[in-house]
């Protein structure tokens, strides 16, 4: 690689290809034109090598476990900040005042309820439905009850999709639990935050009052925090990807929410928390770390190790000292915490974890934290989803309003037979 381009030799025909840098990371290897001046693809399964799009909202390090908003460190935002102006943060670009907090904060909780035709869809489900099987459902159906927002040519369309997505999804979780455990559905309360409203509509119950306790508000917060966005992830190429073909807003997040149900991506948290549950007690561990370094033993120890990051993932720092905070305001003592704390601890001294560089990720804490407020496993993907909604939307808004946007069409290698003829069935 020379200074500003690169050079690929093939067949004895050079062709240089421009390089590009960012504003921090590796530098980038344009090869848009490669395929009109060689005739070749690249060949890149799951794109790990390859950046779909530029992007200004999130940056991520994984070597030296960095993850940035808009430039500003993951901690300092879990520790001083909210949801609400981490949001405004990843859709606008810049931290808020507090006029304009109150001003962005108040727009959210006056979109939050949903069109009471709505709660028709969720009866139409079965009782034992999953959450994100009827959150698939529902937000892909919004499209059919707010015209005025599928408009992606306007700004101010696309801007009050964006408010009503990240409005009416707390409430589209809530009633989805709400459903399942068979209780009246809560209507959301402007007084409340947005945590605090979530954590009321999911297990209050009309027949009291419900008390939102800060330190359980401000755990849940923090957590939809660490969720908001992380770069181009599989959701997020997701609902680029479905939106760069024209779709509305709410079919992309539909997509997205697709994409995050599997196992890999947002259910990873409710892996970890199984798998704590399953060793039980902190002196089977020694036991289950030898299963896992055992290559013909299917045991893996989940919450351990991250696609991106070669580093400790900086989201489980945070997330390590909310679990405290947590199980000492609700006084819970649960063995799954003790092992959480061991297990974390004999790994990161054990020279076979060290060397393969499995740290602890975030979701190694946050189920059981979200154990502890009282939410089933179940639900867990629900609020990762709810919480990378805003990320979604980010993204999508910036792909909308990029210049050279183009529908997603990724190519292939082709493995299967070369051109046949027919061949009439009586005579095979």
């Amino acid at each position: 690689m020379g200074g500003s381009s690169a050079t690929v030799t093939l067949n004895g025909n050079q062709v240089s290809c421009p390089v590009r840098s960012g504003s921090v990371g590796p530098d980038v290897i344009d090869i848009r034109k490669l395929y009109a001046q060689t005739g070749a693809f690249t060949f890149d399964p799951g794109f790990t090598s390859t950046a779909s799009c530029d992007s200004a909202i999130t940056y991520i390090d994984g070597d030296e476990g960095v993850l940035l908003h808009r430039g500003y460190p993951i901690g300092q935002l879990a520790e001083h900040s909210s949801f609400m102006e981490v949001s405004y943060l990843l859709l606008n670009g810049e931290l808020p005042s507090k006029d304009v907090l109150d001003k962005f904060s108040g727009t959210i909780s006056r979109h939050t309820m949903l069109h009471e035709q709505l709660a028709t869809f969720y009866r139409g489900f079965r009782r034992d439905a999953h959450p994100m099987a009827i959150m698939c459902g529902v937000v892909g159906a919004l499209s059919a009850f707010y015209h005025d927002s599928t408009d992606i040519t306007d700004p101010h369309q696309r801007m009050v999709a964006s408010h009503r997505l990240i409005a009416k999804m707390p409430t589209i979780a809530a009633m989805a639990y709400k459903y399942s455990v068979g209780q009246p559905f809560l209507y959301p309360r402007n007084d409340l935050s947005y945590t605090g409203n979530f954590l009321r509509m999911t297990f209050g119950v009309p027949a009291e009052d419900y008390y939102v306790n800060p330190v359980v508000e401000r755990a849940l917060d923090r957590i939809f925090i660490l969720h908001a966005d992380h770069e181009q992830n599989a959701s997020t190429s997701t609902v680029r990807l479905a939106g760069s073909s024209g779709a509305n807003p709410f079919a992309c997040i539909a997509a997205g929410i697709a994409c995050l149900w599997g196992p890999a991506h947002g259910g990873a948290n409710e892996a970890a928390l199984n798998m704590l549950r399953e060793i039980g007690t902190p002196d089977r561990i020694p036991h289950y770390i030898e299963r896992a370094k055992n290559k013909d033993d299917p045991f893996r120890l989940m919450g351990f190790g991250h696609r991106v990051y070669k580093n400790y993932d900086p989201r489980a720092t945070v997330m390590q000292s909310t679990v405290r905070e947590v199980f000492e305001a609700l006084n819970v003592s649960d063995p799954v915490f003790e092992v959480a704390l061991q297990l974390e601890h004999m790994a990161l001294n054990d020279p076979y974890f060290i060397e393969k560089k499995l740290f602890p990720n975030v979701d190694f804490y946050s189920g059981v934290i979200l154990s502890a407020i009282g939410f089933p496993t179940t639900m867990f993907t629900a609020l990762f989803a709810l919480a990378r909604t805003v990320g979604w939307v980010a993204q999508w808004n910036e792909m909308i309003s990029d210049p050279e946007q183009k529908i997603g069409r990724p190519r292939q290698l082709y493995t299967g037979p070369a051109q046949r003829d027919y061949v009439p069935v009586d005579k095979r």
